[in-house]
Protein backbone atom coordinates (compact mmCIF):
# COMPACT_ATOMS: atom_id res chain seq x y z
CA UNK A 1 0.00 0.00 0.00
CA UNK A 2 1.69 3.16 -1.03
CA UNK A 3 1.76 6.26 1.97
CA UNK A 4 -0.73 8.53 2.40
CA UNK A 5 -0.71 12.14 2.70
CA UNK A 6 -0.72 13.34 6.30
CA UNK A 7 -3.60 16.02 5.61
CA UNK A 8 -7.53 14.84 4.87
CA UNK A 9 -9.83 16.91 2.72
CA UNK A 10 -13.65 15.87 2.26
CA UNK A 11 -17.34 16.78 2.40
CA UNK A 12 -18.38 16.15 6.13
CA UNK A 13 -21.45 14.74 8.09
CA UNK A 14 -22.10 15.80 11.33
CA UNK A 15 -23.76 13.28 13.33
CA UNK A 16 -26.55 16.05 15.04
CA UNK A 17 -29.54 15.62 16.27
CA UNK A 18 -32.89 17.25 15.00
CA UNK A 19 -31.83 20.37 17.07
CA UNK A 20 -28.28 20.59 15.66
CA UNK A 21 -26.57 19.11 18.81
CA UNK A 22 -23.74 16.92 18.23
CA UNK A 23 -24.92 13.77 19.66
CA UNK A 24 -22.73 12.29 22.51
CA UNK A 25 -21.83 8.74 23.55
CA UNK A 26 -22.78 6.77 20.15
CA UNK A 27 -22.11 3.35 21.28
CA UNK A 28 -21.23 0.82 19.04
CA UNK A 29 -24.76 -0.57 18.61
CA UNK A 30 -26.04 2.15 17.50
CA UNK A 31 -22.85 2.61 14.98
CA UNK A 32 -23.02 -1.25 14.05
CA UNK A 33 -25.60 -3.31 15.32
CA UNK A 34 -25.08 -6.66 16.90
CA UNK A 35 -28.15 -8.17 15.04
CA UNK A 36 -25.34 -8.02 12.33
CA UNK A 37 -22.23 -9.43 14.01
CA UNK A 38 -22.48 -12.52 11.73
CA UNK A 39 -21.65 -10.80 8.46
CA UNK A 40 -17.57 -10.97 7.93
CA UNK A 41 -17.96 -9.27 4.13
CA UNK A 42 -16.29 -5.80 5.32
CA UNK A 43 -17.60 -4.47 1.82
CA UNK A 44 -21.49 -5.81 3.22
CA UNK A 45 -20.80 -4.12 6.78
CA UNK A 46 -21.17 -0.38 5.14
CA UNK A 47 -24.96 -0.82 4.44
CA UNK A 48 -25.29 -1.48 8.23
CA UNK A 49 -23.81 1.47 9.71
CA UNK A 50 -25.71 4.11 11.84
CA UNK A 51 -28.80 1.66 11.66
CA UNK A 52 -29.68 1.67 15.22
CA UNK A 53 -28.87 5.52 15.76
CA UNK A 54 -32.10 7.64 15.38
CA UNK A 55 -32.42 9.60 12.13
CA UNK A 56 -29.09 8.32 10.80
CA UNK A 57 -30.48 5.06 9.41
CA UNK A 58 -30.12 6.28 5.67
CA UNK A 59 -26.29 7.15 6.14
CA UNK A 60 -25.10 4.26 3.91
CA UNK A 61 -26.66 5.59 0.95
CA UNK A 62 -25.65 8.89 1.10
CA UNK A 63 -22.28 8.59 2.51
CA UNK A 64 -19.89 8.84 -0.54
CA UNK A 65 -15.94 7.91 -0.66
CA UNK A 66 -13.86 10.30 0.93
CA UNK A 67 -16.64 11.99 3.60
CA UNK A 68 -15.84 12.91 7.05
CA UNK A 69 -17.67 11.88 9.59
CA UNK A 70 -17.61 14.79 12.88
CA UNK A 71 -19.08 13.33 15.90
CA UNK A 72 -19.67 14.21 19.13
CA UNK A 73 -18.16 13.08 22.79
CA UNK A 74 -17.33 9.34 23.55
CA UNK A 75 -18.02 8.21 20.12
CA UNK A 76 -17.63 4.33 20.01
CA UNK A 77 -18.40 3.71 23.47
CA UNK A 78 -19.28 0.18 24.45
CA UNK A 79 -18.28 -3.42 22.81
CA UNK A 80 -14.59 -3.16 21.20
CA UNK A 81 -16.65 -4.67 17.60
CA UNK A 82 -14.13 -3.77 14.86
CA UNK A 83 -17.30 -3.72 12.72
CA UNK A 84 -17.89 -0.74 14.22
CA UNK A 85 -15.19 0.92 12.66
CA UNK A 86 -15.28 -1.24 9.09
CA UNK A 87 -18.56 -0.22 8.61
CA UNK A 88 -17.31 3.26 7.69
CA UNK A 89 -14.33 2.04 6.16
CA UNK A 90 -16.72 -0.02 3.77
CA UNK A 91 -18.23 2.94 2.89
CA UNK A 92 -15.14 4.73 1.72
CA UNK A 93 -15.83 7.96 4.70
CA UNK A 94 -12.58 8.78 5.02
CA UNK A 95 -12.11 9.51 8.31
CA UNK A 96 -13.97 10.89 11.38
CA UNK A 97 -13.31 13.89 13.34
CA UNK A 98 -14.47 14.34 17.05
CA UNK A 99 -15.15 15.73 20.50
CA UNK A 100 -13.83 12.68 21.79
CA UNK A 101 -13.53 8.88 21.40
CA UNK A 102 -13.82 5.69 23.26
CA UNK A 103 -10.72 4.17 23.88
CA UNK A 104 -11.02 0.52 22.58
CA UNK A 105 -12.76 2.29 19.62
CA UNK A 106 -10.12 4.66 18.95
CA UNK A 107 -7.44 1.81 19.53
CA UNK A 108 -9.69 -0.16 16.61
CA UNK A 109 -9.18 2.95 14.33
CA UNK A 110 -5.60 3.42 14.50
CA UNK A 111 -5.10 0.00 14.06
CA UNK A 112 -6.81 -0.47 11.37
CA UNK A 113 -4.79 2.90 9.68
CA UNK A 114 -8.35 4.73 9.99
CA UNK A 115 -8.16 8.66 10.91
CA UNK A 116 -9.42 9.63 14.16
CA UNK A 117 -8.75 13.36 15.27
CA UNK A 118 -9.52 14.53 18.65
CA UNK A 119 -10.84 18.60 18.34
CA UNK A 120 -12.77 19.15 21.66
CA UNK A 121 -14.04 22.98 20.32
CA UNK A 122 -15.20 21.26 17.36
CA UNK A 123 -18.64 23.25 17.46
CA UNK A 124 -16.77 26.49 16.88
CA UNK A 125 -16.00 25.38 13.40
CA UNK A 126 -20.27 25.43 12.74
CA UNK A 127 -20.17 22.42 10.48
CA UNK A 128 -23.34 21.87 8.54
CA UNK A 129 -24.10 18.90 6.60
CA UNK A 130 -21.94 19.26 3.14
CA UNK A 131 -19.40 21.55 4.11
CA UNK A 132 -15.63 21.13 3.14
CA UNK A 133 -13.46 19.84 6.54
CA UNK A 134 -9.57 19.52 6.17
CA UNK A 135 -7.92 17.63 9.13
CA UNK A 136 -4.16 18.20 9.04
CA UNK A 137 -2.66 15.33 11.04
CA UNK A 138 0.52 16.89 12.14
CA UNK A 139 0.00 20.25 13.23
CA UNK A 140 -3.60 19.29 14.60
CA UNK A 141 -5.47 22.03 12.60
CA UNK A 142 -9.23 21.23 11.90
CA UNK A 143 -10.80 24.22 9.04
CA UNK A 144 -14.00 24.39 7.77
CA UNK A 145 -12.91 25.49 4.27
CA UNK A 146 -16.59 26.42 3.35
CA UNK A 147 -16.76 28.77 6.22
CA UNK A 148 -13.40 29.64 6.64
CA UNK A 149 -13.16 28.56 10.33
CA UNK A 150 -9.92 26.84 11.73
CA UNK A 151 -10.19 25.24 15.27
CA UNK A 152 -6.80 23.54 16.80
CA UNK A 153 -7.14 19.64 17.13
CA UNK A 154 -4.64 17.64 18.67
CA UNK A 155 -2.57 16.28 16.18
CA UNK A 156 -1.49 12.23 15.81
CA UNK A 157 1.20 10.71 17.52
CA UNK A 158 4.11 9.97 16.05
CA UNK A 159 3.38 6.11 16.58
CA UNK A 160 -0.49 6.89 15.21
CA UNK A 161 0.51 8.65 12.28
CA UNK A 162 3.46 6.36 11.11
CA UNK A 163 0.55 3.27 11.38
CA UNK A 164 -1.76 5.76 9.76
CA UNK A 165 0.75 6.40 6.84
CA UNK A 166 1.49 2.30 6.19
CA UNK A 167 -1.90 1.58 5.92
CA UNK A 168 -2.62 -0.21 9.33
CA UNK A 169 -0.80 -1.69 12.42
CA UNK A 170 0.14 -4.56 10.67
CA UNK A 171 1.76 -2.60 7.61
CA UNK A 172 3.34 -0.55 9.74
CA UNK A 173 5.38 -3.77 12.08
CA UNK A 174 6.09 -5.31 8.63
CA UNK A 175 8.09 -1.99 8.10
CA UNK A 176 9.86 -2.44 11.56
CA UNK A 177 11.30 -5.40 10.38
Amino acid sequence: MAARPSALEGRVWPVVDAAGAYIDDVDTDQIYHNAHLAVTDMEEMGRYAFGNLGGWGDFPEKAKAGDILAVGANFGAGSSRQQAVDCFRALGVAGVVGVSFAPIYKRNAINAGWPLMECPDLSRLELAAGDVLRLNFKTGEAVNVTKGKTVPARPFSRVQLEIYVAGDLFAYGARLG
